[in-house]
């Protein structure tokens, strides 16, 4: 299955019996499933069935869906005008020149006057009206599909970003495992010169007790706990990014997952080539836990 972003744009336009229909259909990032509507009067009837075929694509973002509806110039209903009213009309308005040397009527004027001129409102039978939503409905159909395309094609763009990203987790995590602070002789010697200021500074210390410290101290320190649940994560990731889908949740929780381990093993570190190996991990991890952010 493909990844999906939650970001994309489509527009579709379509004919229907002398009338344009038109959808714009764009997403942004969102929690859940959020639809917004702008629809032409007349056409709320059918924002069940829109919201219910948004639902039906798409499981995450923020959906905002326009359409418009108009009649081309072969289907506009014909204005009627009021021959016989519009001749006394004028008529009066000319002896109204005449007698009284009122200023000519204009014929904008003219028909301005309330009877003259009407345009009356398209009548649409139920087969009529039911055509129609079809194909505004048909024309959605085409809207979202091309939606879901977008929506893919910016996933693919992402599925290389991530896959990147956890590749580089990896690679630090290993760096990290095979670092040569963590070796044992690495270790005690760095203990035993520890050991050693400690007692230069204060002779009356026990030196059997501050060995024991040491070691205690050397044992947290210890990052294999971290190293292995970043390989298990690093193996997650992997797994969940073949099979596709609606896994950006799944891969929020994964970010946070790796955030937490790379803080701690930070937090451990007793040697500066393995803090610094953190901090990359932790930039590392944040740019990641951004790009899941786009995901559905």
């Amino acid at each position: 299955m493909n990844l999906q972003s939650m970001t994309g744009f489509a527009r579709v336009a379509a004919e229907h019996d002398g009338t344009a229909i038109a959808w714009e259909v764009k997403s942004v990032n969102g929690k859940s499933v959020e639809v917004r509507l702008r629809l032409p009067q007349g056409f709320e009837r059918l924002e069940p069935a829109v919201r219910q075929a948004i639902q039906k694509r798409f499981s995450r973002g923020n959906v905002q869906a326009t359409l418009t509806v108009s009649r081309t110039s072969g289907s506009m209903v014909q204005p009627v005008i009021n021959e016989v009213f519009l001749r006394d009309v004028a008529e009066l308005a000319n002896r109204l020149v005449t007698q009284f040397g009122a200023a000519p009527a204009s014929a904008d004027g003219l028909l301005a006057l309330r009877g003259v001129f009407d345009m009356p409102e398209a009548v649409e039978t139920e087969e009529q009206r039911a055509a129609i939503d079809a194909a505004v409905m048909n024309c959605l159909e085409t809207g979202l599909a091309g939606l879901v395309e977008a929506r893919k094609a910016e996933g693919e763009a992402l599925h290389g970003l991530l896959t990147g990203h956890i590749a580089t987790i990896e690679e630090l995590t290993l760096r990290a495992e095979a670092d040569p602070s963590r070796e044992p002789a690495q270790i005690r010697q760095r203990l035993a010169e520890q050991v050693r200021l400690l007692l230069e500074a204060s002779p009356a210390l026990d030196e059997a007790r501050l060995n024991m410290e040491a070691a205690f101290l050397a044992t947290k320190a210890d990052i294999r706990e971290e190293i292995d649940r970043l390989k298990t994560h690093v193996a997650s990731g992997r797994t969940l990014m073949s099979g596709g889908g609606a896994i950006g949740r799944k891969l929020d929780f994964l970010a946070q997952e790796f955030n937490r381990e790379s803080n701690t093993l930070c937090s451990k570190s007793n040697a500066a080539t393995v803090t610094a190996i953190g901090l990359e991990l932790k930039a590392v991890v944040d740019q990641f836990r951004e790009q899941v952010q786009n995901l559905e």
